[in-house]
């Protein structure tokens, strides 16, 4: 890793890119119209994935999105499926869980993977700072556990839950899985198998060569500067949210190691933030973590939920990881 801390880009306007506005008292007014989709409930409803929106915590307007892929009705007699526990990205600060890229994301993960989908929707800085979403994800966990909900009940195998997210989901899913490792205890029936973390959201102070291009036409190092400041608590961005190497992440890596859980990360080269995943993996792997990494060549932070032929290669990848788990 560089260890130059040359300033980002001043070309672009991280504002300007983000199409958001910062207001007086630290809030964000976002400007930009994201694409929402409604949730199809009704079994009678043309389409391969039944989903559903059920309350977390009224107080914190927080909620889950649940896929169930429709097959699964017709055969109650069938084992019960896997469980993901997915977490969105923009930046932790933008997005949610009914837009419409992660919805038809989480769908096609249902019917091709033959899973059920939790998707969390999580409280978002700079209004709630981490670590507002880790606590909105560690809830999720545990109203998993403890609910009523028909649909997880009859087809869903809490024994095999995956924790996943992309970008700074992914980093939400790596510190979930932190979390968790240490209250397994109190999380069953819910098991979790693996962490899947998608070109996760990490950092630090130190400049790598992959951030210093500064070529990621989604991601520009001035945006990502951006959002690591209105989302960390502090200013330093060698904080233990940003940065995997400080604080109690490696020591409860050893924690994971001991538990078996297996971790998939899947990145690009073209990626700004690539070589902070590959530390990333080289912090896990040293801490005897079982880890598969999949990084492709060029490409650019999000393209697997951009492009068809990456999101198909990318189920691929899941599948594989899943299953891999499942019989381990």
């Amino acid at each position: 890793m560089s260890s130059q801390t040359t300033p980002s880009n001043p070309t672009v306007d991280p504002y300007q890119h983000l199409q958001i506005a910062l207001n007086a008292d630290g809030t964000i007014t976002r400007l930009r119209e994201v694409p929402n989709t409604p949730p199809t409930p009704d079994p009678g409803h043309p389409t391969p994935v039944l989903s559903k929106d059920i309350p977390l915590n009224q107080s914190n307007n927080t909620w889950v999105r649940i896929f169930l892929p429709k097959e699964a009705l017709d055969h109650n007699s069938s084992p019960k499926l896997p469980l993901i526990v997915y977490f969105h990205g923009g930046g932790f600060i933008l997005s949610s869980a009914a837009s419409s890229i992660f919805h038809d994301f989480c769908a096609n993960m249902a019917t091709d993977l033959h899973v059920i989908i939790v998707s969390v929707e999580y409280r978002l800085a700079p209004e709630h700072r981490l670590p507002a979403a880790y606590d909105d994800a560690m809830e999720a966990l545990h109203w998993i556990k403890t609910t009523p909900d028909g649909w997880l009940r009859d087809y869903a195998d809490l024994s095999n839950t995956f924790i996943m997210g992309l970008s700074a989901g992914g980093n939400i899913a790596y510190h979930v899985g932190l979390r968790a490792s240490v209250e397994t205890d109190k999380l069953e029936p819910l098991v979790i198998k693996g962490l899947i973390l998608h070109q996760p959201f990490f950092g630090g102070s130190q400049r790598t060569q992959s951030e210093l291009r500064d070529n990621d036409p989604i991601l520009p190092l001035s945006v990502s500067d951006l959002l690591w400041e209105l989302s960390l608590p502090i200013a330093d961005r060698d904080h233990e949210y940003c940065n995997p190497k400080v604080g109690d992440g490696p020591q409860l890596l050893e924690k994971i190691k001991l538990l078996g859980w297996k971790v998939l990360v899947v990145g690009c080269d073209g990626d700004i933030l690539f070589e902070h995943q590959i530390e990333s993996v080289k912090l896990m792997r040293e801490k005897g973590v079982s880890v598969v990494s999949q990084f492709g060549e060029g490409g650019y932070h999000g393209v697997d939920l951009s492009e068809p032929a990456k999101i198909k290669a990318l189920l691929v990848v899941l599948k594989n990881f899943i299953l891999s788990s499942l019989v381990a």
